[in-house]
């Protein structure tokens, strides 16, 4: 036995070797296993003649969980050499077992991702353990990395290029059935004994198995780069990944490049072309912002980072939803798909049936698909009780309101619900603006009530934002943070300052779009360079889609409660004001829903109003590209430090996080913190500066930037 894998042999002459790595609750590629790694070649190689086969399984509930990102963060920027070395020789060894002469058999006990799949990738045969919770795949480019150990080199040659790149270049995470059926794995076993047992037999029947690619006449499958229908997919990828990523994830590129150059040389070469990759990649900003935000931030959010301690962990065995619009019948659909009792009012049954309807919709199309079955569908149906009743409500743990953005209307719904509900029910509004604090004085219980955020549609948004108010408890905030989790999305906190955080700062991305149509840049060069810089839609085309008449009723409502704290920033919106009123109040251009906004649609095409070109002079202004995208993507992060100023934000991960999965924040950046810190702060001051002296004082830098510039000297940072 070595610490970290048990070595046990039996009298058949096969090797059973477990890895468990003490101290961690999964195993994966770190500094420790680079010598368990040695050992296990060490223990391959010395047992060639007497050992029959070498099963490799896991002593943990994973089986292996993949690279060490905390290791691949460590690793300076720009320093190629130590990345590339470092899988180079987890690949020496991979090789080395890979043609051993020894029979290898990975006997997947649960989840085999990233790393920990080219490592069975590296043996001769995959058994997987049949449980609804493994997933098995190369999820490395959702991070801005390839996989390194010979993930691409292998699976190119074992699936073929056109097949492989599905997997490689989407970062698809599959269950043991799909995996079966994609040719990720050779089997599939009930039982561990059963695994056991499939491997040994496997082992005894092949005695000197050795991978197709090292042997004669070996054939990519489906073809190489030359074969004509091979070569047609590779003339088309490139311009259809840069529709995607706009040149922005390098990863996808770099692994569409390593398959294909690997695919036209021999297995060691295609090994290092694709080390070369992974080393650019892995010391680039864009890896370690992604990993930063989308690893290390969101297990750390999901974690509790944010959640109040001190508290029992809530779960919810039946809620209320107030209101069957969207919005209300989106959160019907993920409570009761994760088995939550929803209780779903609205002003009539047919009102609130319209909204069950939106559920069987959504799983009719899963049905239709495959995800899911007829019988779970009906049971999440069954779930569901639409009514117009508040007496229905009785025996909920927690209700949602999730009407109109009206407060009287909030605080008629949020009394009428309060009368068939115990006092000890926790009262969330789903407002996106409203203050928390205001909204809470229609409520006999201040302490109960609290702002629980969805973004639409919410069966596909992932955050949520939970917004405390001044009598919010803490034992709210963290029921509600257990309760998004329970639903499986990720929670954001923020404290009760007028718009809270992700309306602030998405409101100051559409502003900034309408400060340029003020100045009378082209609507349609604003929004094509602001989806250059990494918004997914531009913010004159999200404005008429969100609807012209939302944002003014919004800033409505806002210039109602000017005396709320933290509001001096709907006063700022000049653009929003003038270009809104201009289209709602003159000209009744409410948005793409109605008759159009600032855009006039028909069919497919969208061009800009005439009006609109007339009344601010439309492409009479221009100004250099990289000034539209600093501006757009500058203004946000402004904003966001504006919010950091007025309590707004409960930390900077929440900001990071909340930023890039609530408004489309550019996602290479890892967020609006992550975005300064990847510029530079004192770069990006700078840059701040001379934005303000040509465009307006909005993006002269707050005292808290240059604060926190300040600490990041004095720290080294």
């Amino acid at each position: 036995m070595t610490l970290g894998i048990n070595y046990t042999t039996g009298d058949d002459g096969i090797m059973i070797a477990s890895i468990d790595m003490p101290g961690q609750p999964v195993n994966t590629m770190n500094e420790a296993f680079d010598s368990l790694l040695s050992d296990l070649v060490k223990a391959v190689e010395s047992g060639k003649g007497s050992l029959k086969g070498v099963i490799i399984t896991s002593g943990k509930e994973t089986f292996f969980a993949g690279g060490d990102l905390k290791r691949i963060l460590a690793i300076a920027k720009g320093d190629a050499k130590t990345a590339f070395d470092m899988v180079e020789s987890i690949k020496e060894a991979f090789r080395k077992l890979e043609t051993s002469g020894v029979p290898l058999v990975a006997a997947i006990n649960g989840s085999a991702l990233g790393g920990g799949y080219e490592l069975a990738l590296a043996c001769h045969h995959r058994i997987a353990l049949r449980n609804p919770k493994t997933e098995i795949g190369l999820p490395e480019v959702t991070l801005g990395l390839l996989p390194g150990a010979g993930g691409v080199t292998r699976l190119v040659r074992m699936l073929g290029l056109e097949k492989a790149l599905g997997f490689l270049m989407e970062g698809k995470r599959v269950g043991v059935g799909q995996a079966l059926d994609a040719g990720l794995i050779d089997a599939i076993a009930d039982t561990p004994d059963a695994m056991l047992a499939a491997a040994k037999a496997w082992i005894i029947a092949n005695e000197a198995p050795t991978k197709l690619w090292d042997g004669k006449g070996y054939q990519l499958p489906g073809g190489d780069p030359s074969h004509p229908k091979i070569m047609q997919m590779l003339m088309a990828a490139p311009a259809v990944l840069y529709q995607k990523t706009r040149g922005l994830l390098p990863a996808p590129e770099a692994i569409l490049a390593a398959a294909t150059e690997g695919a036209q040389v021999d297995f060691d070469t295609a090994c290092r072309i694709e080390s070369r990759a992974f080393a650019n990649l892995a010391t680039s900003s864009v890896a370690k912002n992604l990993i930063s935000t989308f690893f290390f931030g969101i297990n750390a959010v999901n974690g509790g980072a944010s959640r109040p301690q001190g508290h029992e962990k809530r779960r919810f065995s039946k809620i209320g939803v107030l209101g069957a619009g969207m919005m209300g019948a989106g959160i019907a659909y993920v409570a009761a798909k994760e088995g939550i009792e929803v209780v779903l009012k609205d002003v009539s049954v047919e009102k609130a049936e319209a909204g069950k309807d939106y559920a069987r919709k959504l799983l009719d199309q899963a049905v239709a698909k495959g995800r899911t079955t007829a019988e779970k569908k009906e049971a999440v149906l069954s779930r569901i009780l639409a009514t117009g009743n508040a007496a229905d409500l009785a025996g909920c743990e927690l209700v949602i309101e999730a009407v109109f953005e009206n407060q009287g209307l909030k605080a008629k719904v949020t009394r009428e619900a309060e009368e068939a509900l115990p006092h000890d029910v926790i009262f969330g509004s789903n407002t996106s603006t409203l203050p928390i604090t205001r909204l809470a004085n229609a409520s006999r219980a201040p302490q109960s009530f609290i702002g629980i955020h969805f973004f639409s549609p919410v069966d596909k948004m992932q955050l949520v934002e939970i917004i405390r108010g001044d009598e919010t408890s803490e034992a709210t905030v963290a029921a509600a943070f257990d309760f998004v989790r329970q639903i499986k999305k990720t929670p954001m906190v923020a404290n009760d300052v007028l718009g809270f955080f992700t309306s602030r700062v998405f409101g100051s991305y559409i502003d900034e779009g309408l400060e340029m149509v003020r100045e009378g840049v082209d609507p349609e060069l604003i929004d094509n360079v602001s989806r250059l810089a990494g918004m997914p839609v531009g913010p004159l085309t999200v404005m008429d889609e969100v609807s012209t008449k939302l944002l003014f009723d919004v800033r409505q409502a806002n210039l109602q409660m000017l005396d709320a704290k933290g509001s001096g920033w709907v006063m700022k919106r000049e653009a929003t004001a003038e270009v809104v009123q201009f289209l709602v109040a003159g000209e009744e251009r409410l948005g793409k829903a109605y008759n159009g906004g600032l855009y006039e649609y028909s069919g497919k095409e969208k061009k800009v109003w005439p009006k609109v070109g007339e009344r601010f002079n439309s492409g009479s202004a221009t100004i250099p590209y990289q000034d539209i995208k600093d501006r757009v993507l500058f203004r946000q992060v402004l904003e966001s430090f504006h919010c950091l100023d007025d309590g707004v934000l409960a930390s900077e991960l929440d900001a990071n996080i909340g930023s890039v999965m609530g408004i489309g924040f550019p996602q290479h950046t890892g967020g609006v913190f992550q975005y300064v810190d990847t510029y530079g702060s004192t770069e990006f001051i700078q840059r701040a500066r001379e934005l303000a002296s040509k465009y307006g004082s909005r993006f002269a830098p707050p005292q808290v930037l240059l604060n926190r510039a300040e600490a990041a000297k004095k720290g080294g940072r």
